[in-house]
């Protein structure tokens, strides 16, 4: 497996991008893309792939986010990589608490497109928060070493009630949105983001 960017947006390089979409098939990435690929028929809209350089089924943090961004057709994943002001933030945030790359799954509470195309993203409604809580037990039944889920947002956090429903026992430790408008209101944005995630790490314990 490549070794992991050392930079944020990387994949806005058409060399790196290629290289990412050459593993898109790699046995940990494969049933969650054909997780994305059955909600995308059944939806009739764009699905993204988890980043192959994450670790996919073997995940023991999941990071959920809102929805795809437009940025999302660009690339195809749902990643740290990608060319935008969030993902650079949740780059730095996640290499920060010391969080392994191998160790998290980024996934979208809403994980289909909502948005028109061309148009700029929207707020989900809880309509398609409803209509997404479905496919919360397929993603959990791929996930066996999951120890922690981090909403990231107050949708986020509204719609993983179904994931603590699901699994009791599971840790959720929220933390605010890494988009750039919300941490850049005030440093305690950033602050709390840092400390749950560190919470998150702490939750994952020694490595198996």
């Amino acid at each position: 497996m490549p070794d992991s960017p050392e930079a944020p947006k990387s994949l806005r390089d058409p060399a790196v991008l290629a290289a990412r979409r050459a593993m898109a098939d790699e046995p940990h990435i494969r049933p969650l893309r054909a997780l994305a690929r059955r909600i995308a028929e059944e939806r009739k809209a764009e699905v993204p792939d988890p980043d192959p350089l994450d670790g996919g089924v073997d995940a023991r943090l999941l990071l959920l986010l809102e929805t795809p961004g437009p940025s999302i057709g660009r690339t195809g994943f749902v990643s740290r990589d990608n060319a935008t002001g969030t993902a650079a933030n949740l780059f730095r945030f996640l290499r920060e608490a010391g969080i392994a790359r191998r160790d998290t799954l980024i996934w979208n509470a809403v994980p289909w497109v909502i948005h028109a195309p061309g148009a700029l993203n929207r707020a989900p409604r809880r309509s398609e928060a409803a209509a997404a809580a479905p496919y919360f037990a397929p993603l959990l039944a791929l996930l066996p070493r999951l120890a922690v889920v981090v909403p990231a947002g107050r949708f986020a956090q509204h719609a993983a009630a179904p994931l603590k429903q699901a699994r009791p026992d599971l840790p959720v430790v929220p933390i605010p949105h890494p988009s750039p408008t919300y941490v850049c209101t005030s440093p305690s944005v950033r602050e709390r983001i840092l400390a749950g995630l560190s919470q998150a790490a702490a939750q994952l314990g020694p490595m198996a």
